[in-house]
This record gives C-alpha cells, sequence and structure tokens, in this order.
C-alpha cells in the first residue's frame, strides 16, 4: 500500500493573537515570512538568554520541575530524624542539640538557615538535630524535656543530660537570644 502526505496533514501557521512590532524594524517586515516575528531589541535577548540560563541551573540543581523524590512518610520521617540524634549523641561531641519544631510553623523555618549557620561554625565540638513535635515518634522526648511550644531547643551534653533549654519564643530575636545563651553555657574556651 502507497500512503500519500497530503497537504491537509502539514499544519499551517496561524496568526497570534497579540503581536509587538517595534518602529524600528519597519524595514525587516519585508523580508519575513511571517506576518509576527518579533525580534526584540538586543538588551531584551540578552536578558532572556540569561534568564534561559539560570532556568537551566535552577533546573539542574534540582529545584525545578524535574524529577522529584518521594516524600517520606510521618513514620520514615520520624525514624530519620532518630537515627540523627543517635548519631549525634555517639558522635561523642562537647553538646547536642535538639531543636524541636513543627513544619507549620512559620519562626521555626525562619530559623532554619540560622540553626543550619551555627552548626556549620560550631561543628568541631556541637551537633545539632531535629525532631518533628507533631510526630508520635517524639512524644517520650516532648514528656521527657517537657516541651510544650516550638521552637524548643534542648541543649544535652555528651552523655545525653539535658543542661538547658529555650523559653517560650515570642520573637525571632528572642529565639536567637536563647540559642545564643545555650552555646555559651557548653562552648569550650577558646585559646
Amino acid at each position: 500500500m502507497e500512503s500519500k502526505i497530503t497537504s491537509a496533514s502539514t499544519p499551517t501557521p496561524t496568526n497570534p493573537f497579540f503581536c509587538l512590532k517595534w518602529p524600528w524594524d519597519s524595514n525587516k517586515q519585508l523580508k519575513s515570512s511571517s506576518l509576527c516575528d518579533f525580534q526584540g531589541p538586543w538588551l531584551f535577548r540578552s536578558m532572556q538568554s540569561v534568564g534561559s540560563i539560570a532556568l537551566t541551573s535552577f533546573n539542574s540543581f534540582g529545584f525545578g520541575n524535574g524529577p522529584k523524590k518521594k516524600p517520606l512518610s510521618a513514620s520514615e520521617q520520624g525514624e530519620a530524624e532518630q537515627r540523627a540524634f543517635a548519631a549525634a549523641l555517639a558522635s561523642e561531641k562537647d553538646a547536642t542539640v535538639l531543636e524541636f519544631y513543627s513544619p507549620k510553623c512559620r519562626l521555626c523555618n525562619s530559623l532554619l538557615n540560622f540553626v543550619l549557620e551555627v552548626e556549620k561554625r560550631n561543628s568541631n565540638w556541637l551537633s545539632i538535630t531535629m525532631a518533628d513535635a507533631e510526630n508520635e515518634k517524639w512524644f517520650p522526648e516532648l514528656l521527657h524535656y517537657d516541651v510544650k511550644y516550638v521552637p524548643c531547643f534542648v541543649l544535652l551534653d555528651k552523655n545525653g543530660q539535658a543542661l538547658a533549654k529555650t523559653g517560650v519564643p515570642s520573637s525571632r530575636a528572642h529565639v536567637i537570644a536563647g540559642i545564643s545563651h545555650l552555646l555559651k553555657m557548653k562552648r569550650p574556651p577558646t585559646v
């Protein structure tokens, strides 16, 4: 059998609903086969190039709409946090801070970068682990450390004994001051 390609199967270009024409491009209209062939000024084309490079980079680092990992269940999340806590205590660093947080807490979320920076700067003597206060796996610790609010930071020594915890959070600055006070209690003397 012989198949024939007809002109009906090839798509015909349609005119766009909206078209921009620049006054300085009026002499190029005759050369273009399309009624609306938009080539913006060089400044806009360079910004479009920079934007496409940024978007490509954004997607390559896993922030875009690429393949997404399946989120952990509440049970898996709790187990992962408890393993991190056990590893922090097993490291026998001078201190461990256990941060109780809630995923719904805007104050907790706003402190994440600060907490990561504190841990990075003090990594030689301090471990910081996080515990989702809404996860039932952490209920025994919530009761043991008498946690009734989030964020709540509990300072533990290298044996896992609680030394202190931050007070009821009234503001971000208040929480940061509380964390600083906890760290001063256990920070090793500088040489």
